[in-house]
Formats: structure tokens, C-alpha cells, sequence
């Protein structure tokens, strides 16, 4: 038995693979006109619009249609979430998606995948919520489904290290970097001036003097 819904996605993306994505676009529009609820067309035609045709916020409505009537759906949450995390005015409404986004994938038991999140809404919150201890969060969830994973460690090493100024933790991080990865030029670069500028010959953390001390 024919899947209409199938076969147009499965269309498009054989216009879009032979260099026709206005083409495709246009199929998913006609299906989506006498089919308006089905996600997986919505999700090819915002791909398209985003990647393909350079008409990013023409995308983003997709998206926020499909979401607004399918609320749960994951796939649709990450591609909103990876597109829109960099715009301020969505903030907001960013900040909401990946809290659910958690949530649904959660239950799911996939470590990568559940890292993968975590890591993303991490760096969003730092980036641009500000919200620094939130990310320090978010980035041991991360580390706890995914410890080997380089990336997570030397992001979270970043945040402890200009934003929280957690210097014993980010020295802690960043031997797992290196231990991980040690040809890593800029995690050997970070991790040789942090010693230097923060711990004594004996690896011990300096104290502020009287002076450093008042300041802060």
C-alpha cells in the first residue's frame, strides 16, 4: 500500500539531490495542501528552506508551525534549537525547546545522543544566556553520558576558566583533554599558561595577594 506522505518527501529529495530544490520545495508544498499536519513533509520543506534555498526564516516558521501542533516531535526540536540558538530574539523560546527537548530524549537511554543534547544547551547558555553556572550544568550531564568525549571536556574547560574562574577544575579538564587528545595545541596552550599564571611550582593554586584580594 502506497505512503502518499512517503513518496512526496522521497520525491523532493530526489529533486533537491539532482539540483532542483526550488522543485522541491514546490512538491512538499503541494502535498503539505492537502496534508497541512504531516511532520515529516514540514520537516524535509523547512530543511530545505534553511540549508538549501537560503530562506532561513521561512524555515523557521516551518518549524514553528510543525512544533506548534506537534510539540513532541524530536527531530523538529533539534533543528529548531540548532537554527534558531543564535538569534536573541528567540532566546526565549530556544531556551524552553531544549529543556523539552531533554525531557524526550531522555527516556530514550541513548548517552550520545542525550550528551549531545546537553552539551548544545550547555554552550547556548553561555553563550547566550549568560547564564554560566546553568552551562557548568548542563556540561557534567553531558560528561556523565559521554566521559570520553574530548569536545565536551575542553568546552566545559573554557567556561571554567574565563567564566567561572574554577581554575582547580579547569586544570582537572584539561589533563583529561590532553589525556584524550595530546596533540591538542590549544588545550596544550590553555593548560601551560593556566599552570603558570595560577599554580606554584609544586601544583598548588596560588593565593591572591592582600591587593587581588580587596578587588574581589
Amino acid at each position: 500500500m502506497s505512503d502518499p506522505a512517503y513518496e512526496a518527501v522521497c520525491k523532493a529529495r530526489r529533486q533537491d539531490e539532482g539540483g532542483n530544490p526550488e522543485g522541491a520545495a514546490e512538491t512538499l508544498k503541494a502535498y503539505l495542501s492537502t496534508d497541512p499536519s504531516c511532520e515529516s513533509a514540514r520537516l524535509e520543506l523547512a530543511r530545505l528552506f534553511i540549508y538549501r534555498l537560503e530562506m532561513r526564516d521561512v524555515g523557521i516558521e516551518q518549524l514553528q508551525v510543525l512544533l506548534e501542533e506537534h510539540p513532541d516531535n524530536i527531530d523538529a526540536l533539534k533543528a529548531a534549537t540548532t537554527v534558531m540558538m543564535t538569534n536573541k530574539r528567540f532566546r526565549k523560546q530556544v531556551d524552553e525547546d531544549y529543556r523539552h527537548l531533554i525531557e524526550l530524549i531522555a527516556p530514550r537511554k541513548d548517552p550520545a545522543e542525550y550528551a549531545k543534547v546537553c552539551a548544545a544547551y550547555a554552550v547556548f547558555l553561555r553563550q547566550q544566556m549568560v547564564d554560566f553556572e546553568g552551562a557548568a550544568k548542563y556540561f557534567e550531564l553531558a560528561l556523565q553520558a559521554s566521559p570520553n568525549s574530548y569536545e565536551y571536556h575542553q568546552d566545559y574547560a573554557v567556561l571554567l576558566l574565563h567564566d567561572l574562574k574554577d581554575y582547580m577544575k579547569a586544570k582537572e579538564e584539561l589533563e583529561i583533554v590532553l589525556e584524550l587528545r595530546p596533540n591538542s595545541i590549544s588545550a596544550r596552550k590553555n593548560y601551560d599558561l593556566l599552570m603558570k599564571t595560577k599554580f606554584d611550582s609544586e601544583g598548588n593554586l596560588k593565593k591572591k595577594g592582600l591587593l587581588s584580594r580587596l578587588r574581589h
